[in-house]
């Protein structure tokens, strides 16, 4: 059976509530629009985990053409701002590396930090880079997840896939063969890439993606069978070769 392309999730505020769109374009620097801004805490450090949760249900969109950016709350509150100027240059320590970026949206920075509890600072990444991996998308076999949730005593799909936060989800694989395509290349639609090693997966993991609650020991399960010089590794990294379009249900083809 040929793997297909299943879902997508993107975003482009890191850690707020995910979109499944039916296509995506991949650049060289990614999937276009997606982890464009990312939220600091008042420090302007990266937030951790706890404080990420409540930004979960959080539904955000952004108009390039006009610059604007839109929150929304889990209670339908709404705020909007012109997030295209030039604000304070500041460094971010993401997870793998640094990069720069300008505080924006302070009216958005104010809305959410009064919804997630804590004060917040909304940061624009300088183009070329994003906020998220320092390699552009994330794979993710769907039979991975049910097998996970079998062996944490779940029946049928398993956990909530979107706990995982993956680029791509993927459906009529075996459990993890997309650990097998480390090194090869793989056909996705128009878009070629190389398959990278495993992701290391952190508490958010353990979290309901929508409400930000604990509800699967996802760390212990995968400590049980997957632990690998002191990580938990749980889908894989890809990087692009060739740009183009990839659409829900396109083969996924290692080549």
């Amino acid at each position: 059976m040929v793997p297909t392309v299943a879902h997508f999730n993107v975003t482009p505020v890191k850690s707020t509530a995910l979109q499944h769109p039916d296509v995506i374009i991949v650049t060289e620097l990614g999937v276009e629009g997606d982890h464009r801004f990312l939220f600091l805490n008042e420090q302007g450090r990266r937030l951790s985990e706890a404080g990420k949760a409540p930004l979960l249900s959080i539904q955000t969109s952004f108009d390039p053409w006009k610059g604007v950016l839109r929150a929304v709350s889990s209670d339908g509150d709404t705020v909007e701002a012109d997030v295209s100027g030039d604000g304070e240059s500041i460094e971010i320590g993401l997870y793998d590396r640094a990069v720069t970026g300008r505080v924006v949206g302070a009216s958005i920075a104010e809305a959410v930090s009064e919804w997630a509890g804590h004060r917040l600072r909304l940061v624009r990444v300088d183009e070329p880079e994003y906020a998220g991996g320092e390699h552009r998308l994330t794979l993710v076999s769907l039979a991975s997840v049910r097998d996970l949730g079998r062996r944490g005593g779940l029946d049928g799909e398993g956990p909530d896939s979107r706990r995982f936060r993956m680029t791509v989800e993927l459906e009529d694989c075996e459990p993890y063969e997309e650990d097998s395509w480390n090194g090869s290349r793989v056909r996705m639609g128009d878009v070629v890439v190389r398959v990278g090693g495993g992701v290391p997966r952190c508490v958010l993991t353990t979290m309901n993606p929508v409400t930000g609650e604990k509800d699967f020991p996802t760390l212990e399960v995968l400590a049980s069978f997957r632990r690998r010089d002191g990580e938990l590794p749980f889908g894989v990294y890809a990087d692009v070769v060739q740009p183009g379009r990839i659409r829900v249900g396109d083969a996924v083809e290692p080549l």
